[in-house]
């Protein structure tokens, strides 16, 4: 019974992290359903072997391993352009201008703009900035999920801030 009550805490704590970030390495939804599908059937099969505090780190690992497995199987990793999840606009528009028609029209742009130079990104350099930016990891969290030094994740972090910075340039109208 507290294995049960554990494991629908666990589900709808991450559920929502899986599917998102199984849709952004795959950019298929079918493919991220069986895949979060997977993840809370291993989840519940190792509910009795990892300690709570350590769970998000192993069940983001579990869907990153996964989500690479069937990148292999498909035999795309190399060819991928990743998909930004539907929340990112959410995450980065001011909510006091929501009602103005061009300030809309230009996040809408914005967004456009940014999730493309994020597809440009090299794929360690996205799956962190990803991790980190848009879905709110921590870098410890990240460095678990990933199999990284922490250093490292936080040098890819600035290393991608810096190329989205360079690629958002000519867009933001300044030259450095």
């Amino acid at each position: 019974m507290l294995e049960t009550l554990g494991y629908k805490v666990l589900v709808n704590r991450f559920k929502n992290r899986i599917y998102s970030y199984a849709l952004y390495m795959v950019k298929n939804q079918m493919d991220a359903e069986d895949i979060s599908q997977e993840v809370l059937i291993r989840i519940w099969k190792n509910m009795g072997k990892f300690k709570l505090p350590a769970a998000g780190s192993w069940i983001m690992r579990t869907t990153h391993n996964l989500c690479i497995d069937y990148l292999r199987k498909e035999q795309v990793v190399k060819q991928r352009s990743y998909y930004i999840d539907e929340g990112f606009e959410e995450k980065i528009i001011d909510e006091d201008k929501l009602n103005q028609p061009e300030v809309i029209t230009l996040q809408s742009i914005t967004n456009e703009k940014i999730k493309s130079a994020i597809k440009k990104l090299p794929e360690t350099l996205k799956s962190v900035f990803v991790l980190y930016q848009i879905e709110g990891f921590k870098y410890k969290e990240i460095s678990e999920v990933l199999d990284l030094p922490i250093n490292s994740v936080k040098v890819y972090i600035l290393r991608a801030r810096k190329k989205l910075q360079e690629e958002l340039k000519s867009y933001a109208g300044y030259e450095a």
